[in-house]
């Protein structure tokens, strides 16, 4: 999670206590609140859908508690009530009145005004990883490196599903939500994304490419793309910042694994 905005949000919550709120502005403040940690709060992206989703069942379960007793219904109408009748409170509901259907055009004017602009980036083939890579602060050879796990699967086969099966866990605790439970690229959350992400269960995706050209996708995810890749900027995160370097290889093994794929070779790779 990104701490600043958490910071923002408790500090709020804090003087909102302090200042002893009533309860119709501590409900304004919990949507609010919510609604920034779901929209920001988080270093991978949430789908636009879901944060729609989930405000609706905040929304529910906040005018549920407002309505659930007398003395609660009682602490939110009288602030309304208080506002929409009391002189001191004209200019500012005055100001209300105009300023909510002026957000409304507003917002629809500014969709419609969006010119229609070509592509920034006009690159139609992905781009080829970079030599090396930095990760944990340690160089990883993308060249001429491989998966360190790799060599067990003849070596020593037991060692090798332990590999495995870890980067099973991997998987289904980390990338499941938007690769999907059979690496089709069908998520729950892949309504959102744009573009989906990759079928690894495509005989075309996976088996075309070098285990140390995934554990480059996998650990600099979409921001670690250069200018040119462009059109595949995806939601993925970095995921360096969030798993050890064996569990990114472990899932790597993972996803052949469950494919029954064997990636592609380093001398293919050269000859081409």
């Amino acid at each position: 999670m990104k701490i600043p905005i958490v910071l923002a949000v408790a500090v709020a919550f804090g003087l909102l206590r302090f200042m002893r709120a009533n309860l119709l502005i501590w409900a304004g403040a919990w949507w609010v609140g919510i609604y920034l940690l779901l929209r920001f709060g988080f270093t991978a992206p949430i789908p636009a859908s879901v944060i729609t989703i989930y405000m609706g069942i905040i929304s529910i379960a906040i005018l549920a508690y407002m309505s659930s007793s007398q003395e609660r219904r009682d602490g939110v109408s009288r602030p309304l009530v208080r506002f929409l009748t009391e002189a001191r409170f004209t200019p500012v509901l005055a100001a209300t009145v105009l300023a909510v259907p002026a957000l409304a055009a507003a917002n629809v004017y500014v969709r419609m005004s969006v010119p229609i602009e070509p592509p920034l980036f006009s690159r139609t083939v992905h781009p080829a990883s970079p030599a090396d890579i930095t990760v944990h602060d340690k160089r990883i050879d993308l060249d001429a490196g491989e998966n360190p796990f790799r060599r067990l699967e003849s070596s020593n086969p037991p060692e090798f599903r332990k590999h495995v099966e870890n980067g099973r866990r991997v998987y289904y605790q980390n990338c499941v939500f938007c690769h999907g439970d059979t690496l089709a690229g069908n998520g729950m959350f892949v309504h959102g994304l744009d573009p989906i992400p990759t079928n690894f269960s495509d005989k075309g995706t996976i088996p075309m490419l070098r285990e140390t050209f995934l554990f480059w996708r996998v650990s600099k995810g979409g921001p670690g793309l250069p200018d040119e890749g462009g059109p595949w900027d995806t939601a993925m995160p970095a995921w360096e910042k969030f798993l050890k370097e064996d569990e990114m290889w472990d899932a790597i093994l993972f996803l052949y694994d469950f494919t029954a794929s064997k990636p592609r070779g380093r001398e293919e790779a050269a000859a081409k």
